[in-house]
């Protein structure tokens, strides 16, 4: 599969998820075997971008390539300058925004709104596209609602517009992420189309990965929610494809080393008083399917500083590791 000048076998993609995939995000599901993760969504509005938050979802110094960063806004000279913007500061694949269903974003017409109207799609394509020497990925839903299962036409839309590649998630913007991913319409889509494909939704497991690659004939995949507290799913999909073999799930050792290392990155990257509040939500998933998970959390989340954050996570993976209470857990 080609993406401009980016070669991959059936790539696995880090999907793009707003307060998810930062730089150290990105960094760890790229060693742990993502060949592609596209940044959390960055606003076409300028007026943002020397925010704090702007400048941290901009910073892409040292990553590996190629670096992919999604944009998202309705207008569309916008989006063309905000293109030009990300590219002038590092991206070498940018990726549009059509398929978030938030409602914050979709009632300012950006996200998965922007699928009600197949001529503005058609604008803003052209104009991004044009405006930058990169190639220019799209991320959409199979349709806004049931009755508006309009994919296939926006991905022609695209596909004339000179869109490099296309991630279709397999739910309509009406179904938010509730129910099944259903992955009929990116077949269709697939099939309709010369230029790659790659299926979102649903793909938590080595074997529904290969469910889904043999459903839709897709030529990649984007996995977004499973990835998180689990980085190492990567690795695991792309053995299974590879070989045929399930690696069984990583050690509690090798996860204490993956998330401690992961903590670390946080607070190197954002500093301590906000590495310490973004680290609670990766904690409580890297947690969820550990025992007593509920009260680690509860202890761990009051945690002010980075040191005893650390502590008590470390302090956990030990004890569930030597089969005893931790030391929080012995005080109480």
């Amino acid at each position: 599969m080609q993406i401009g000048p980016f070669s991959f076998n059936t790539p696995l993609v880090l999907a793009p998820m707003a307060g998810v995939t930062d730089k150290p995000f990105r960094l760890l599901c790229k060693q742990l075997g993502a060949d592609l993760a596209v940044s959390e969504m960055t606003t076409s509005d300028a007026r943002l971008w020397r925010t704090r938050k702007s400048r941290w979802r901009m910073d892409h110094a040292g990553e590996p390539a190629p670096i992919s960063v999604q944009i998202a806004g309705a207008d569309p000279v916008t989006l063309a300058d905000a293109a030009r913007f990300n590219v002038d500061h590092g991206a070498q694949i940018i990726d549009i925004n059509m398929g978030c269903p938030a409602k914050k974003v979709c009632n300012v017409w950006a996200g998965s709104a922007l699928m009600q109207d197949e001529a503005l799609v058609g604008r803003i394509l052209d104009a991004v596209v044009n405006a930058v020497p990169v190639p220019v990925t799209l991320k959409i839903r199979t349709g806004w609602n049931h009755e508006n299962r309009n994919g296939p036409r926006i991905a022609r839309i695209a596909q004339d517009a000179g869109i490099a590649a296309l991630a279709v998630h397999g739910r309509t913007r009406a179904d938010q992420y509730k129910g099944e991913a259903e992955y009929d319409t990116i077949a269709r889509i697939k099939s309709e189309l010369s230029i790659p494909v790659l299926a979102n939704g649903d793909i938590d497991s080595p074997e529904k990965a290969a469910f889904v690659l043999r459903k839709t004939g897709v030529d990649g995949l984007l996995i977004g929610r499973a990835a998180q507290g689990a980085p190492w799913i990567f690795g695991r999909i792309s053995h299974y494809l590879t070989t045929g073999e399930v690696l069984p799930p990583p050690s509690l050792a090798r996860v204490r080393t993956i998330l401690l290392g992961h903590l670390d990155a946080l607070y190197s990257f954002y500093g301590e008083e906000h590495g310490v509040r973004i680290a609670r939500k990766h904690l409580g998933w890297y947690a969820k399917e550990q025992p007593e998970a509920a009260a680690f959390r509860a202890v761990v989340n009051l945690a002010q500083d980075a040191q005893a954050q650390r502590n008590i996570t470390a302090d956990w993976f030990d004890a569930l590791i030597a089969g005893v209470e931790p030391a929080w857990a012995q005080a109480a």
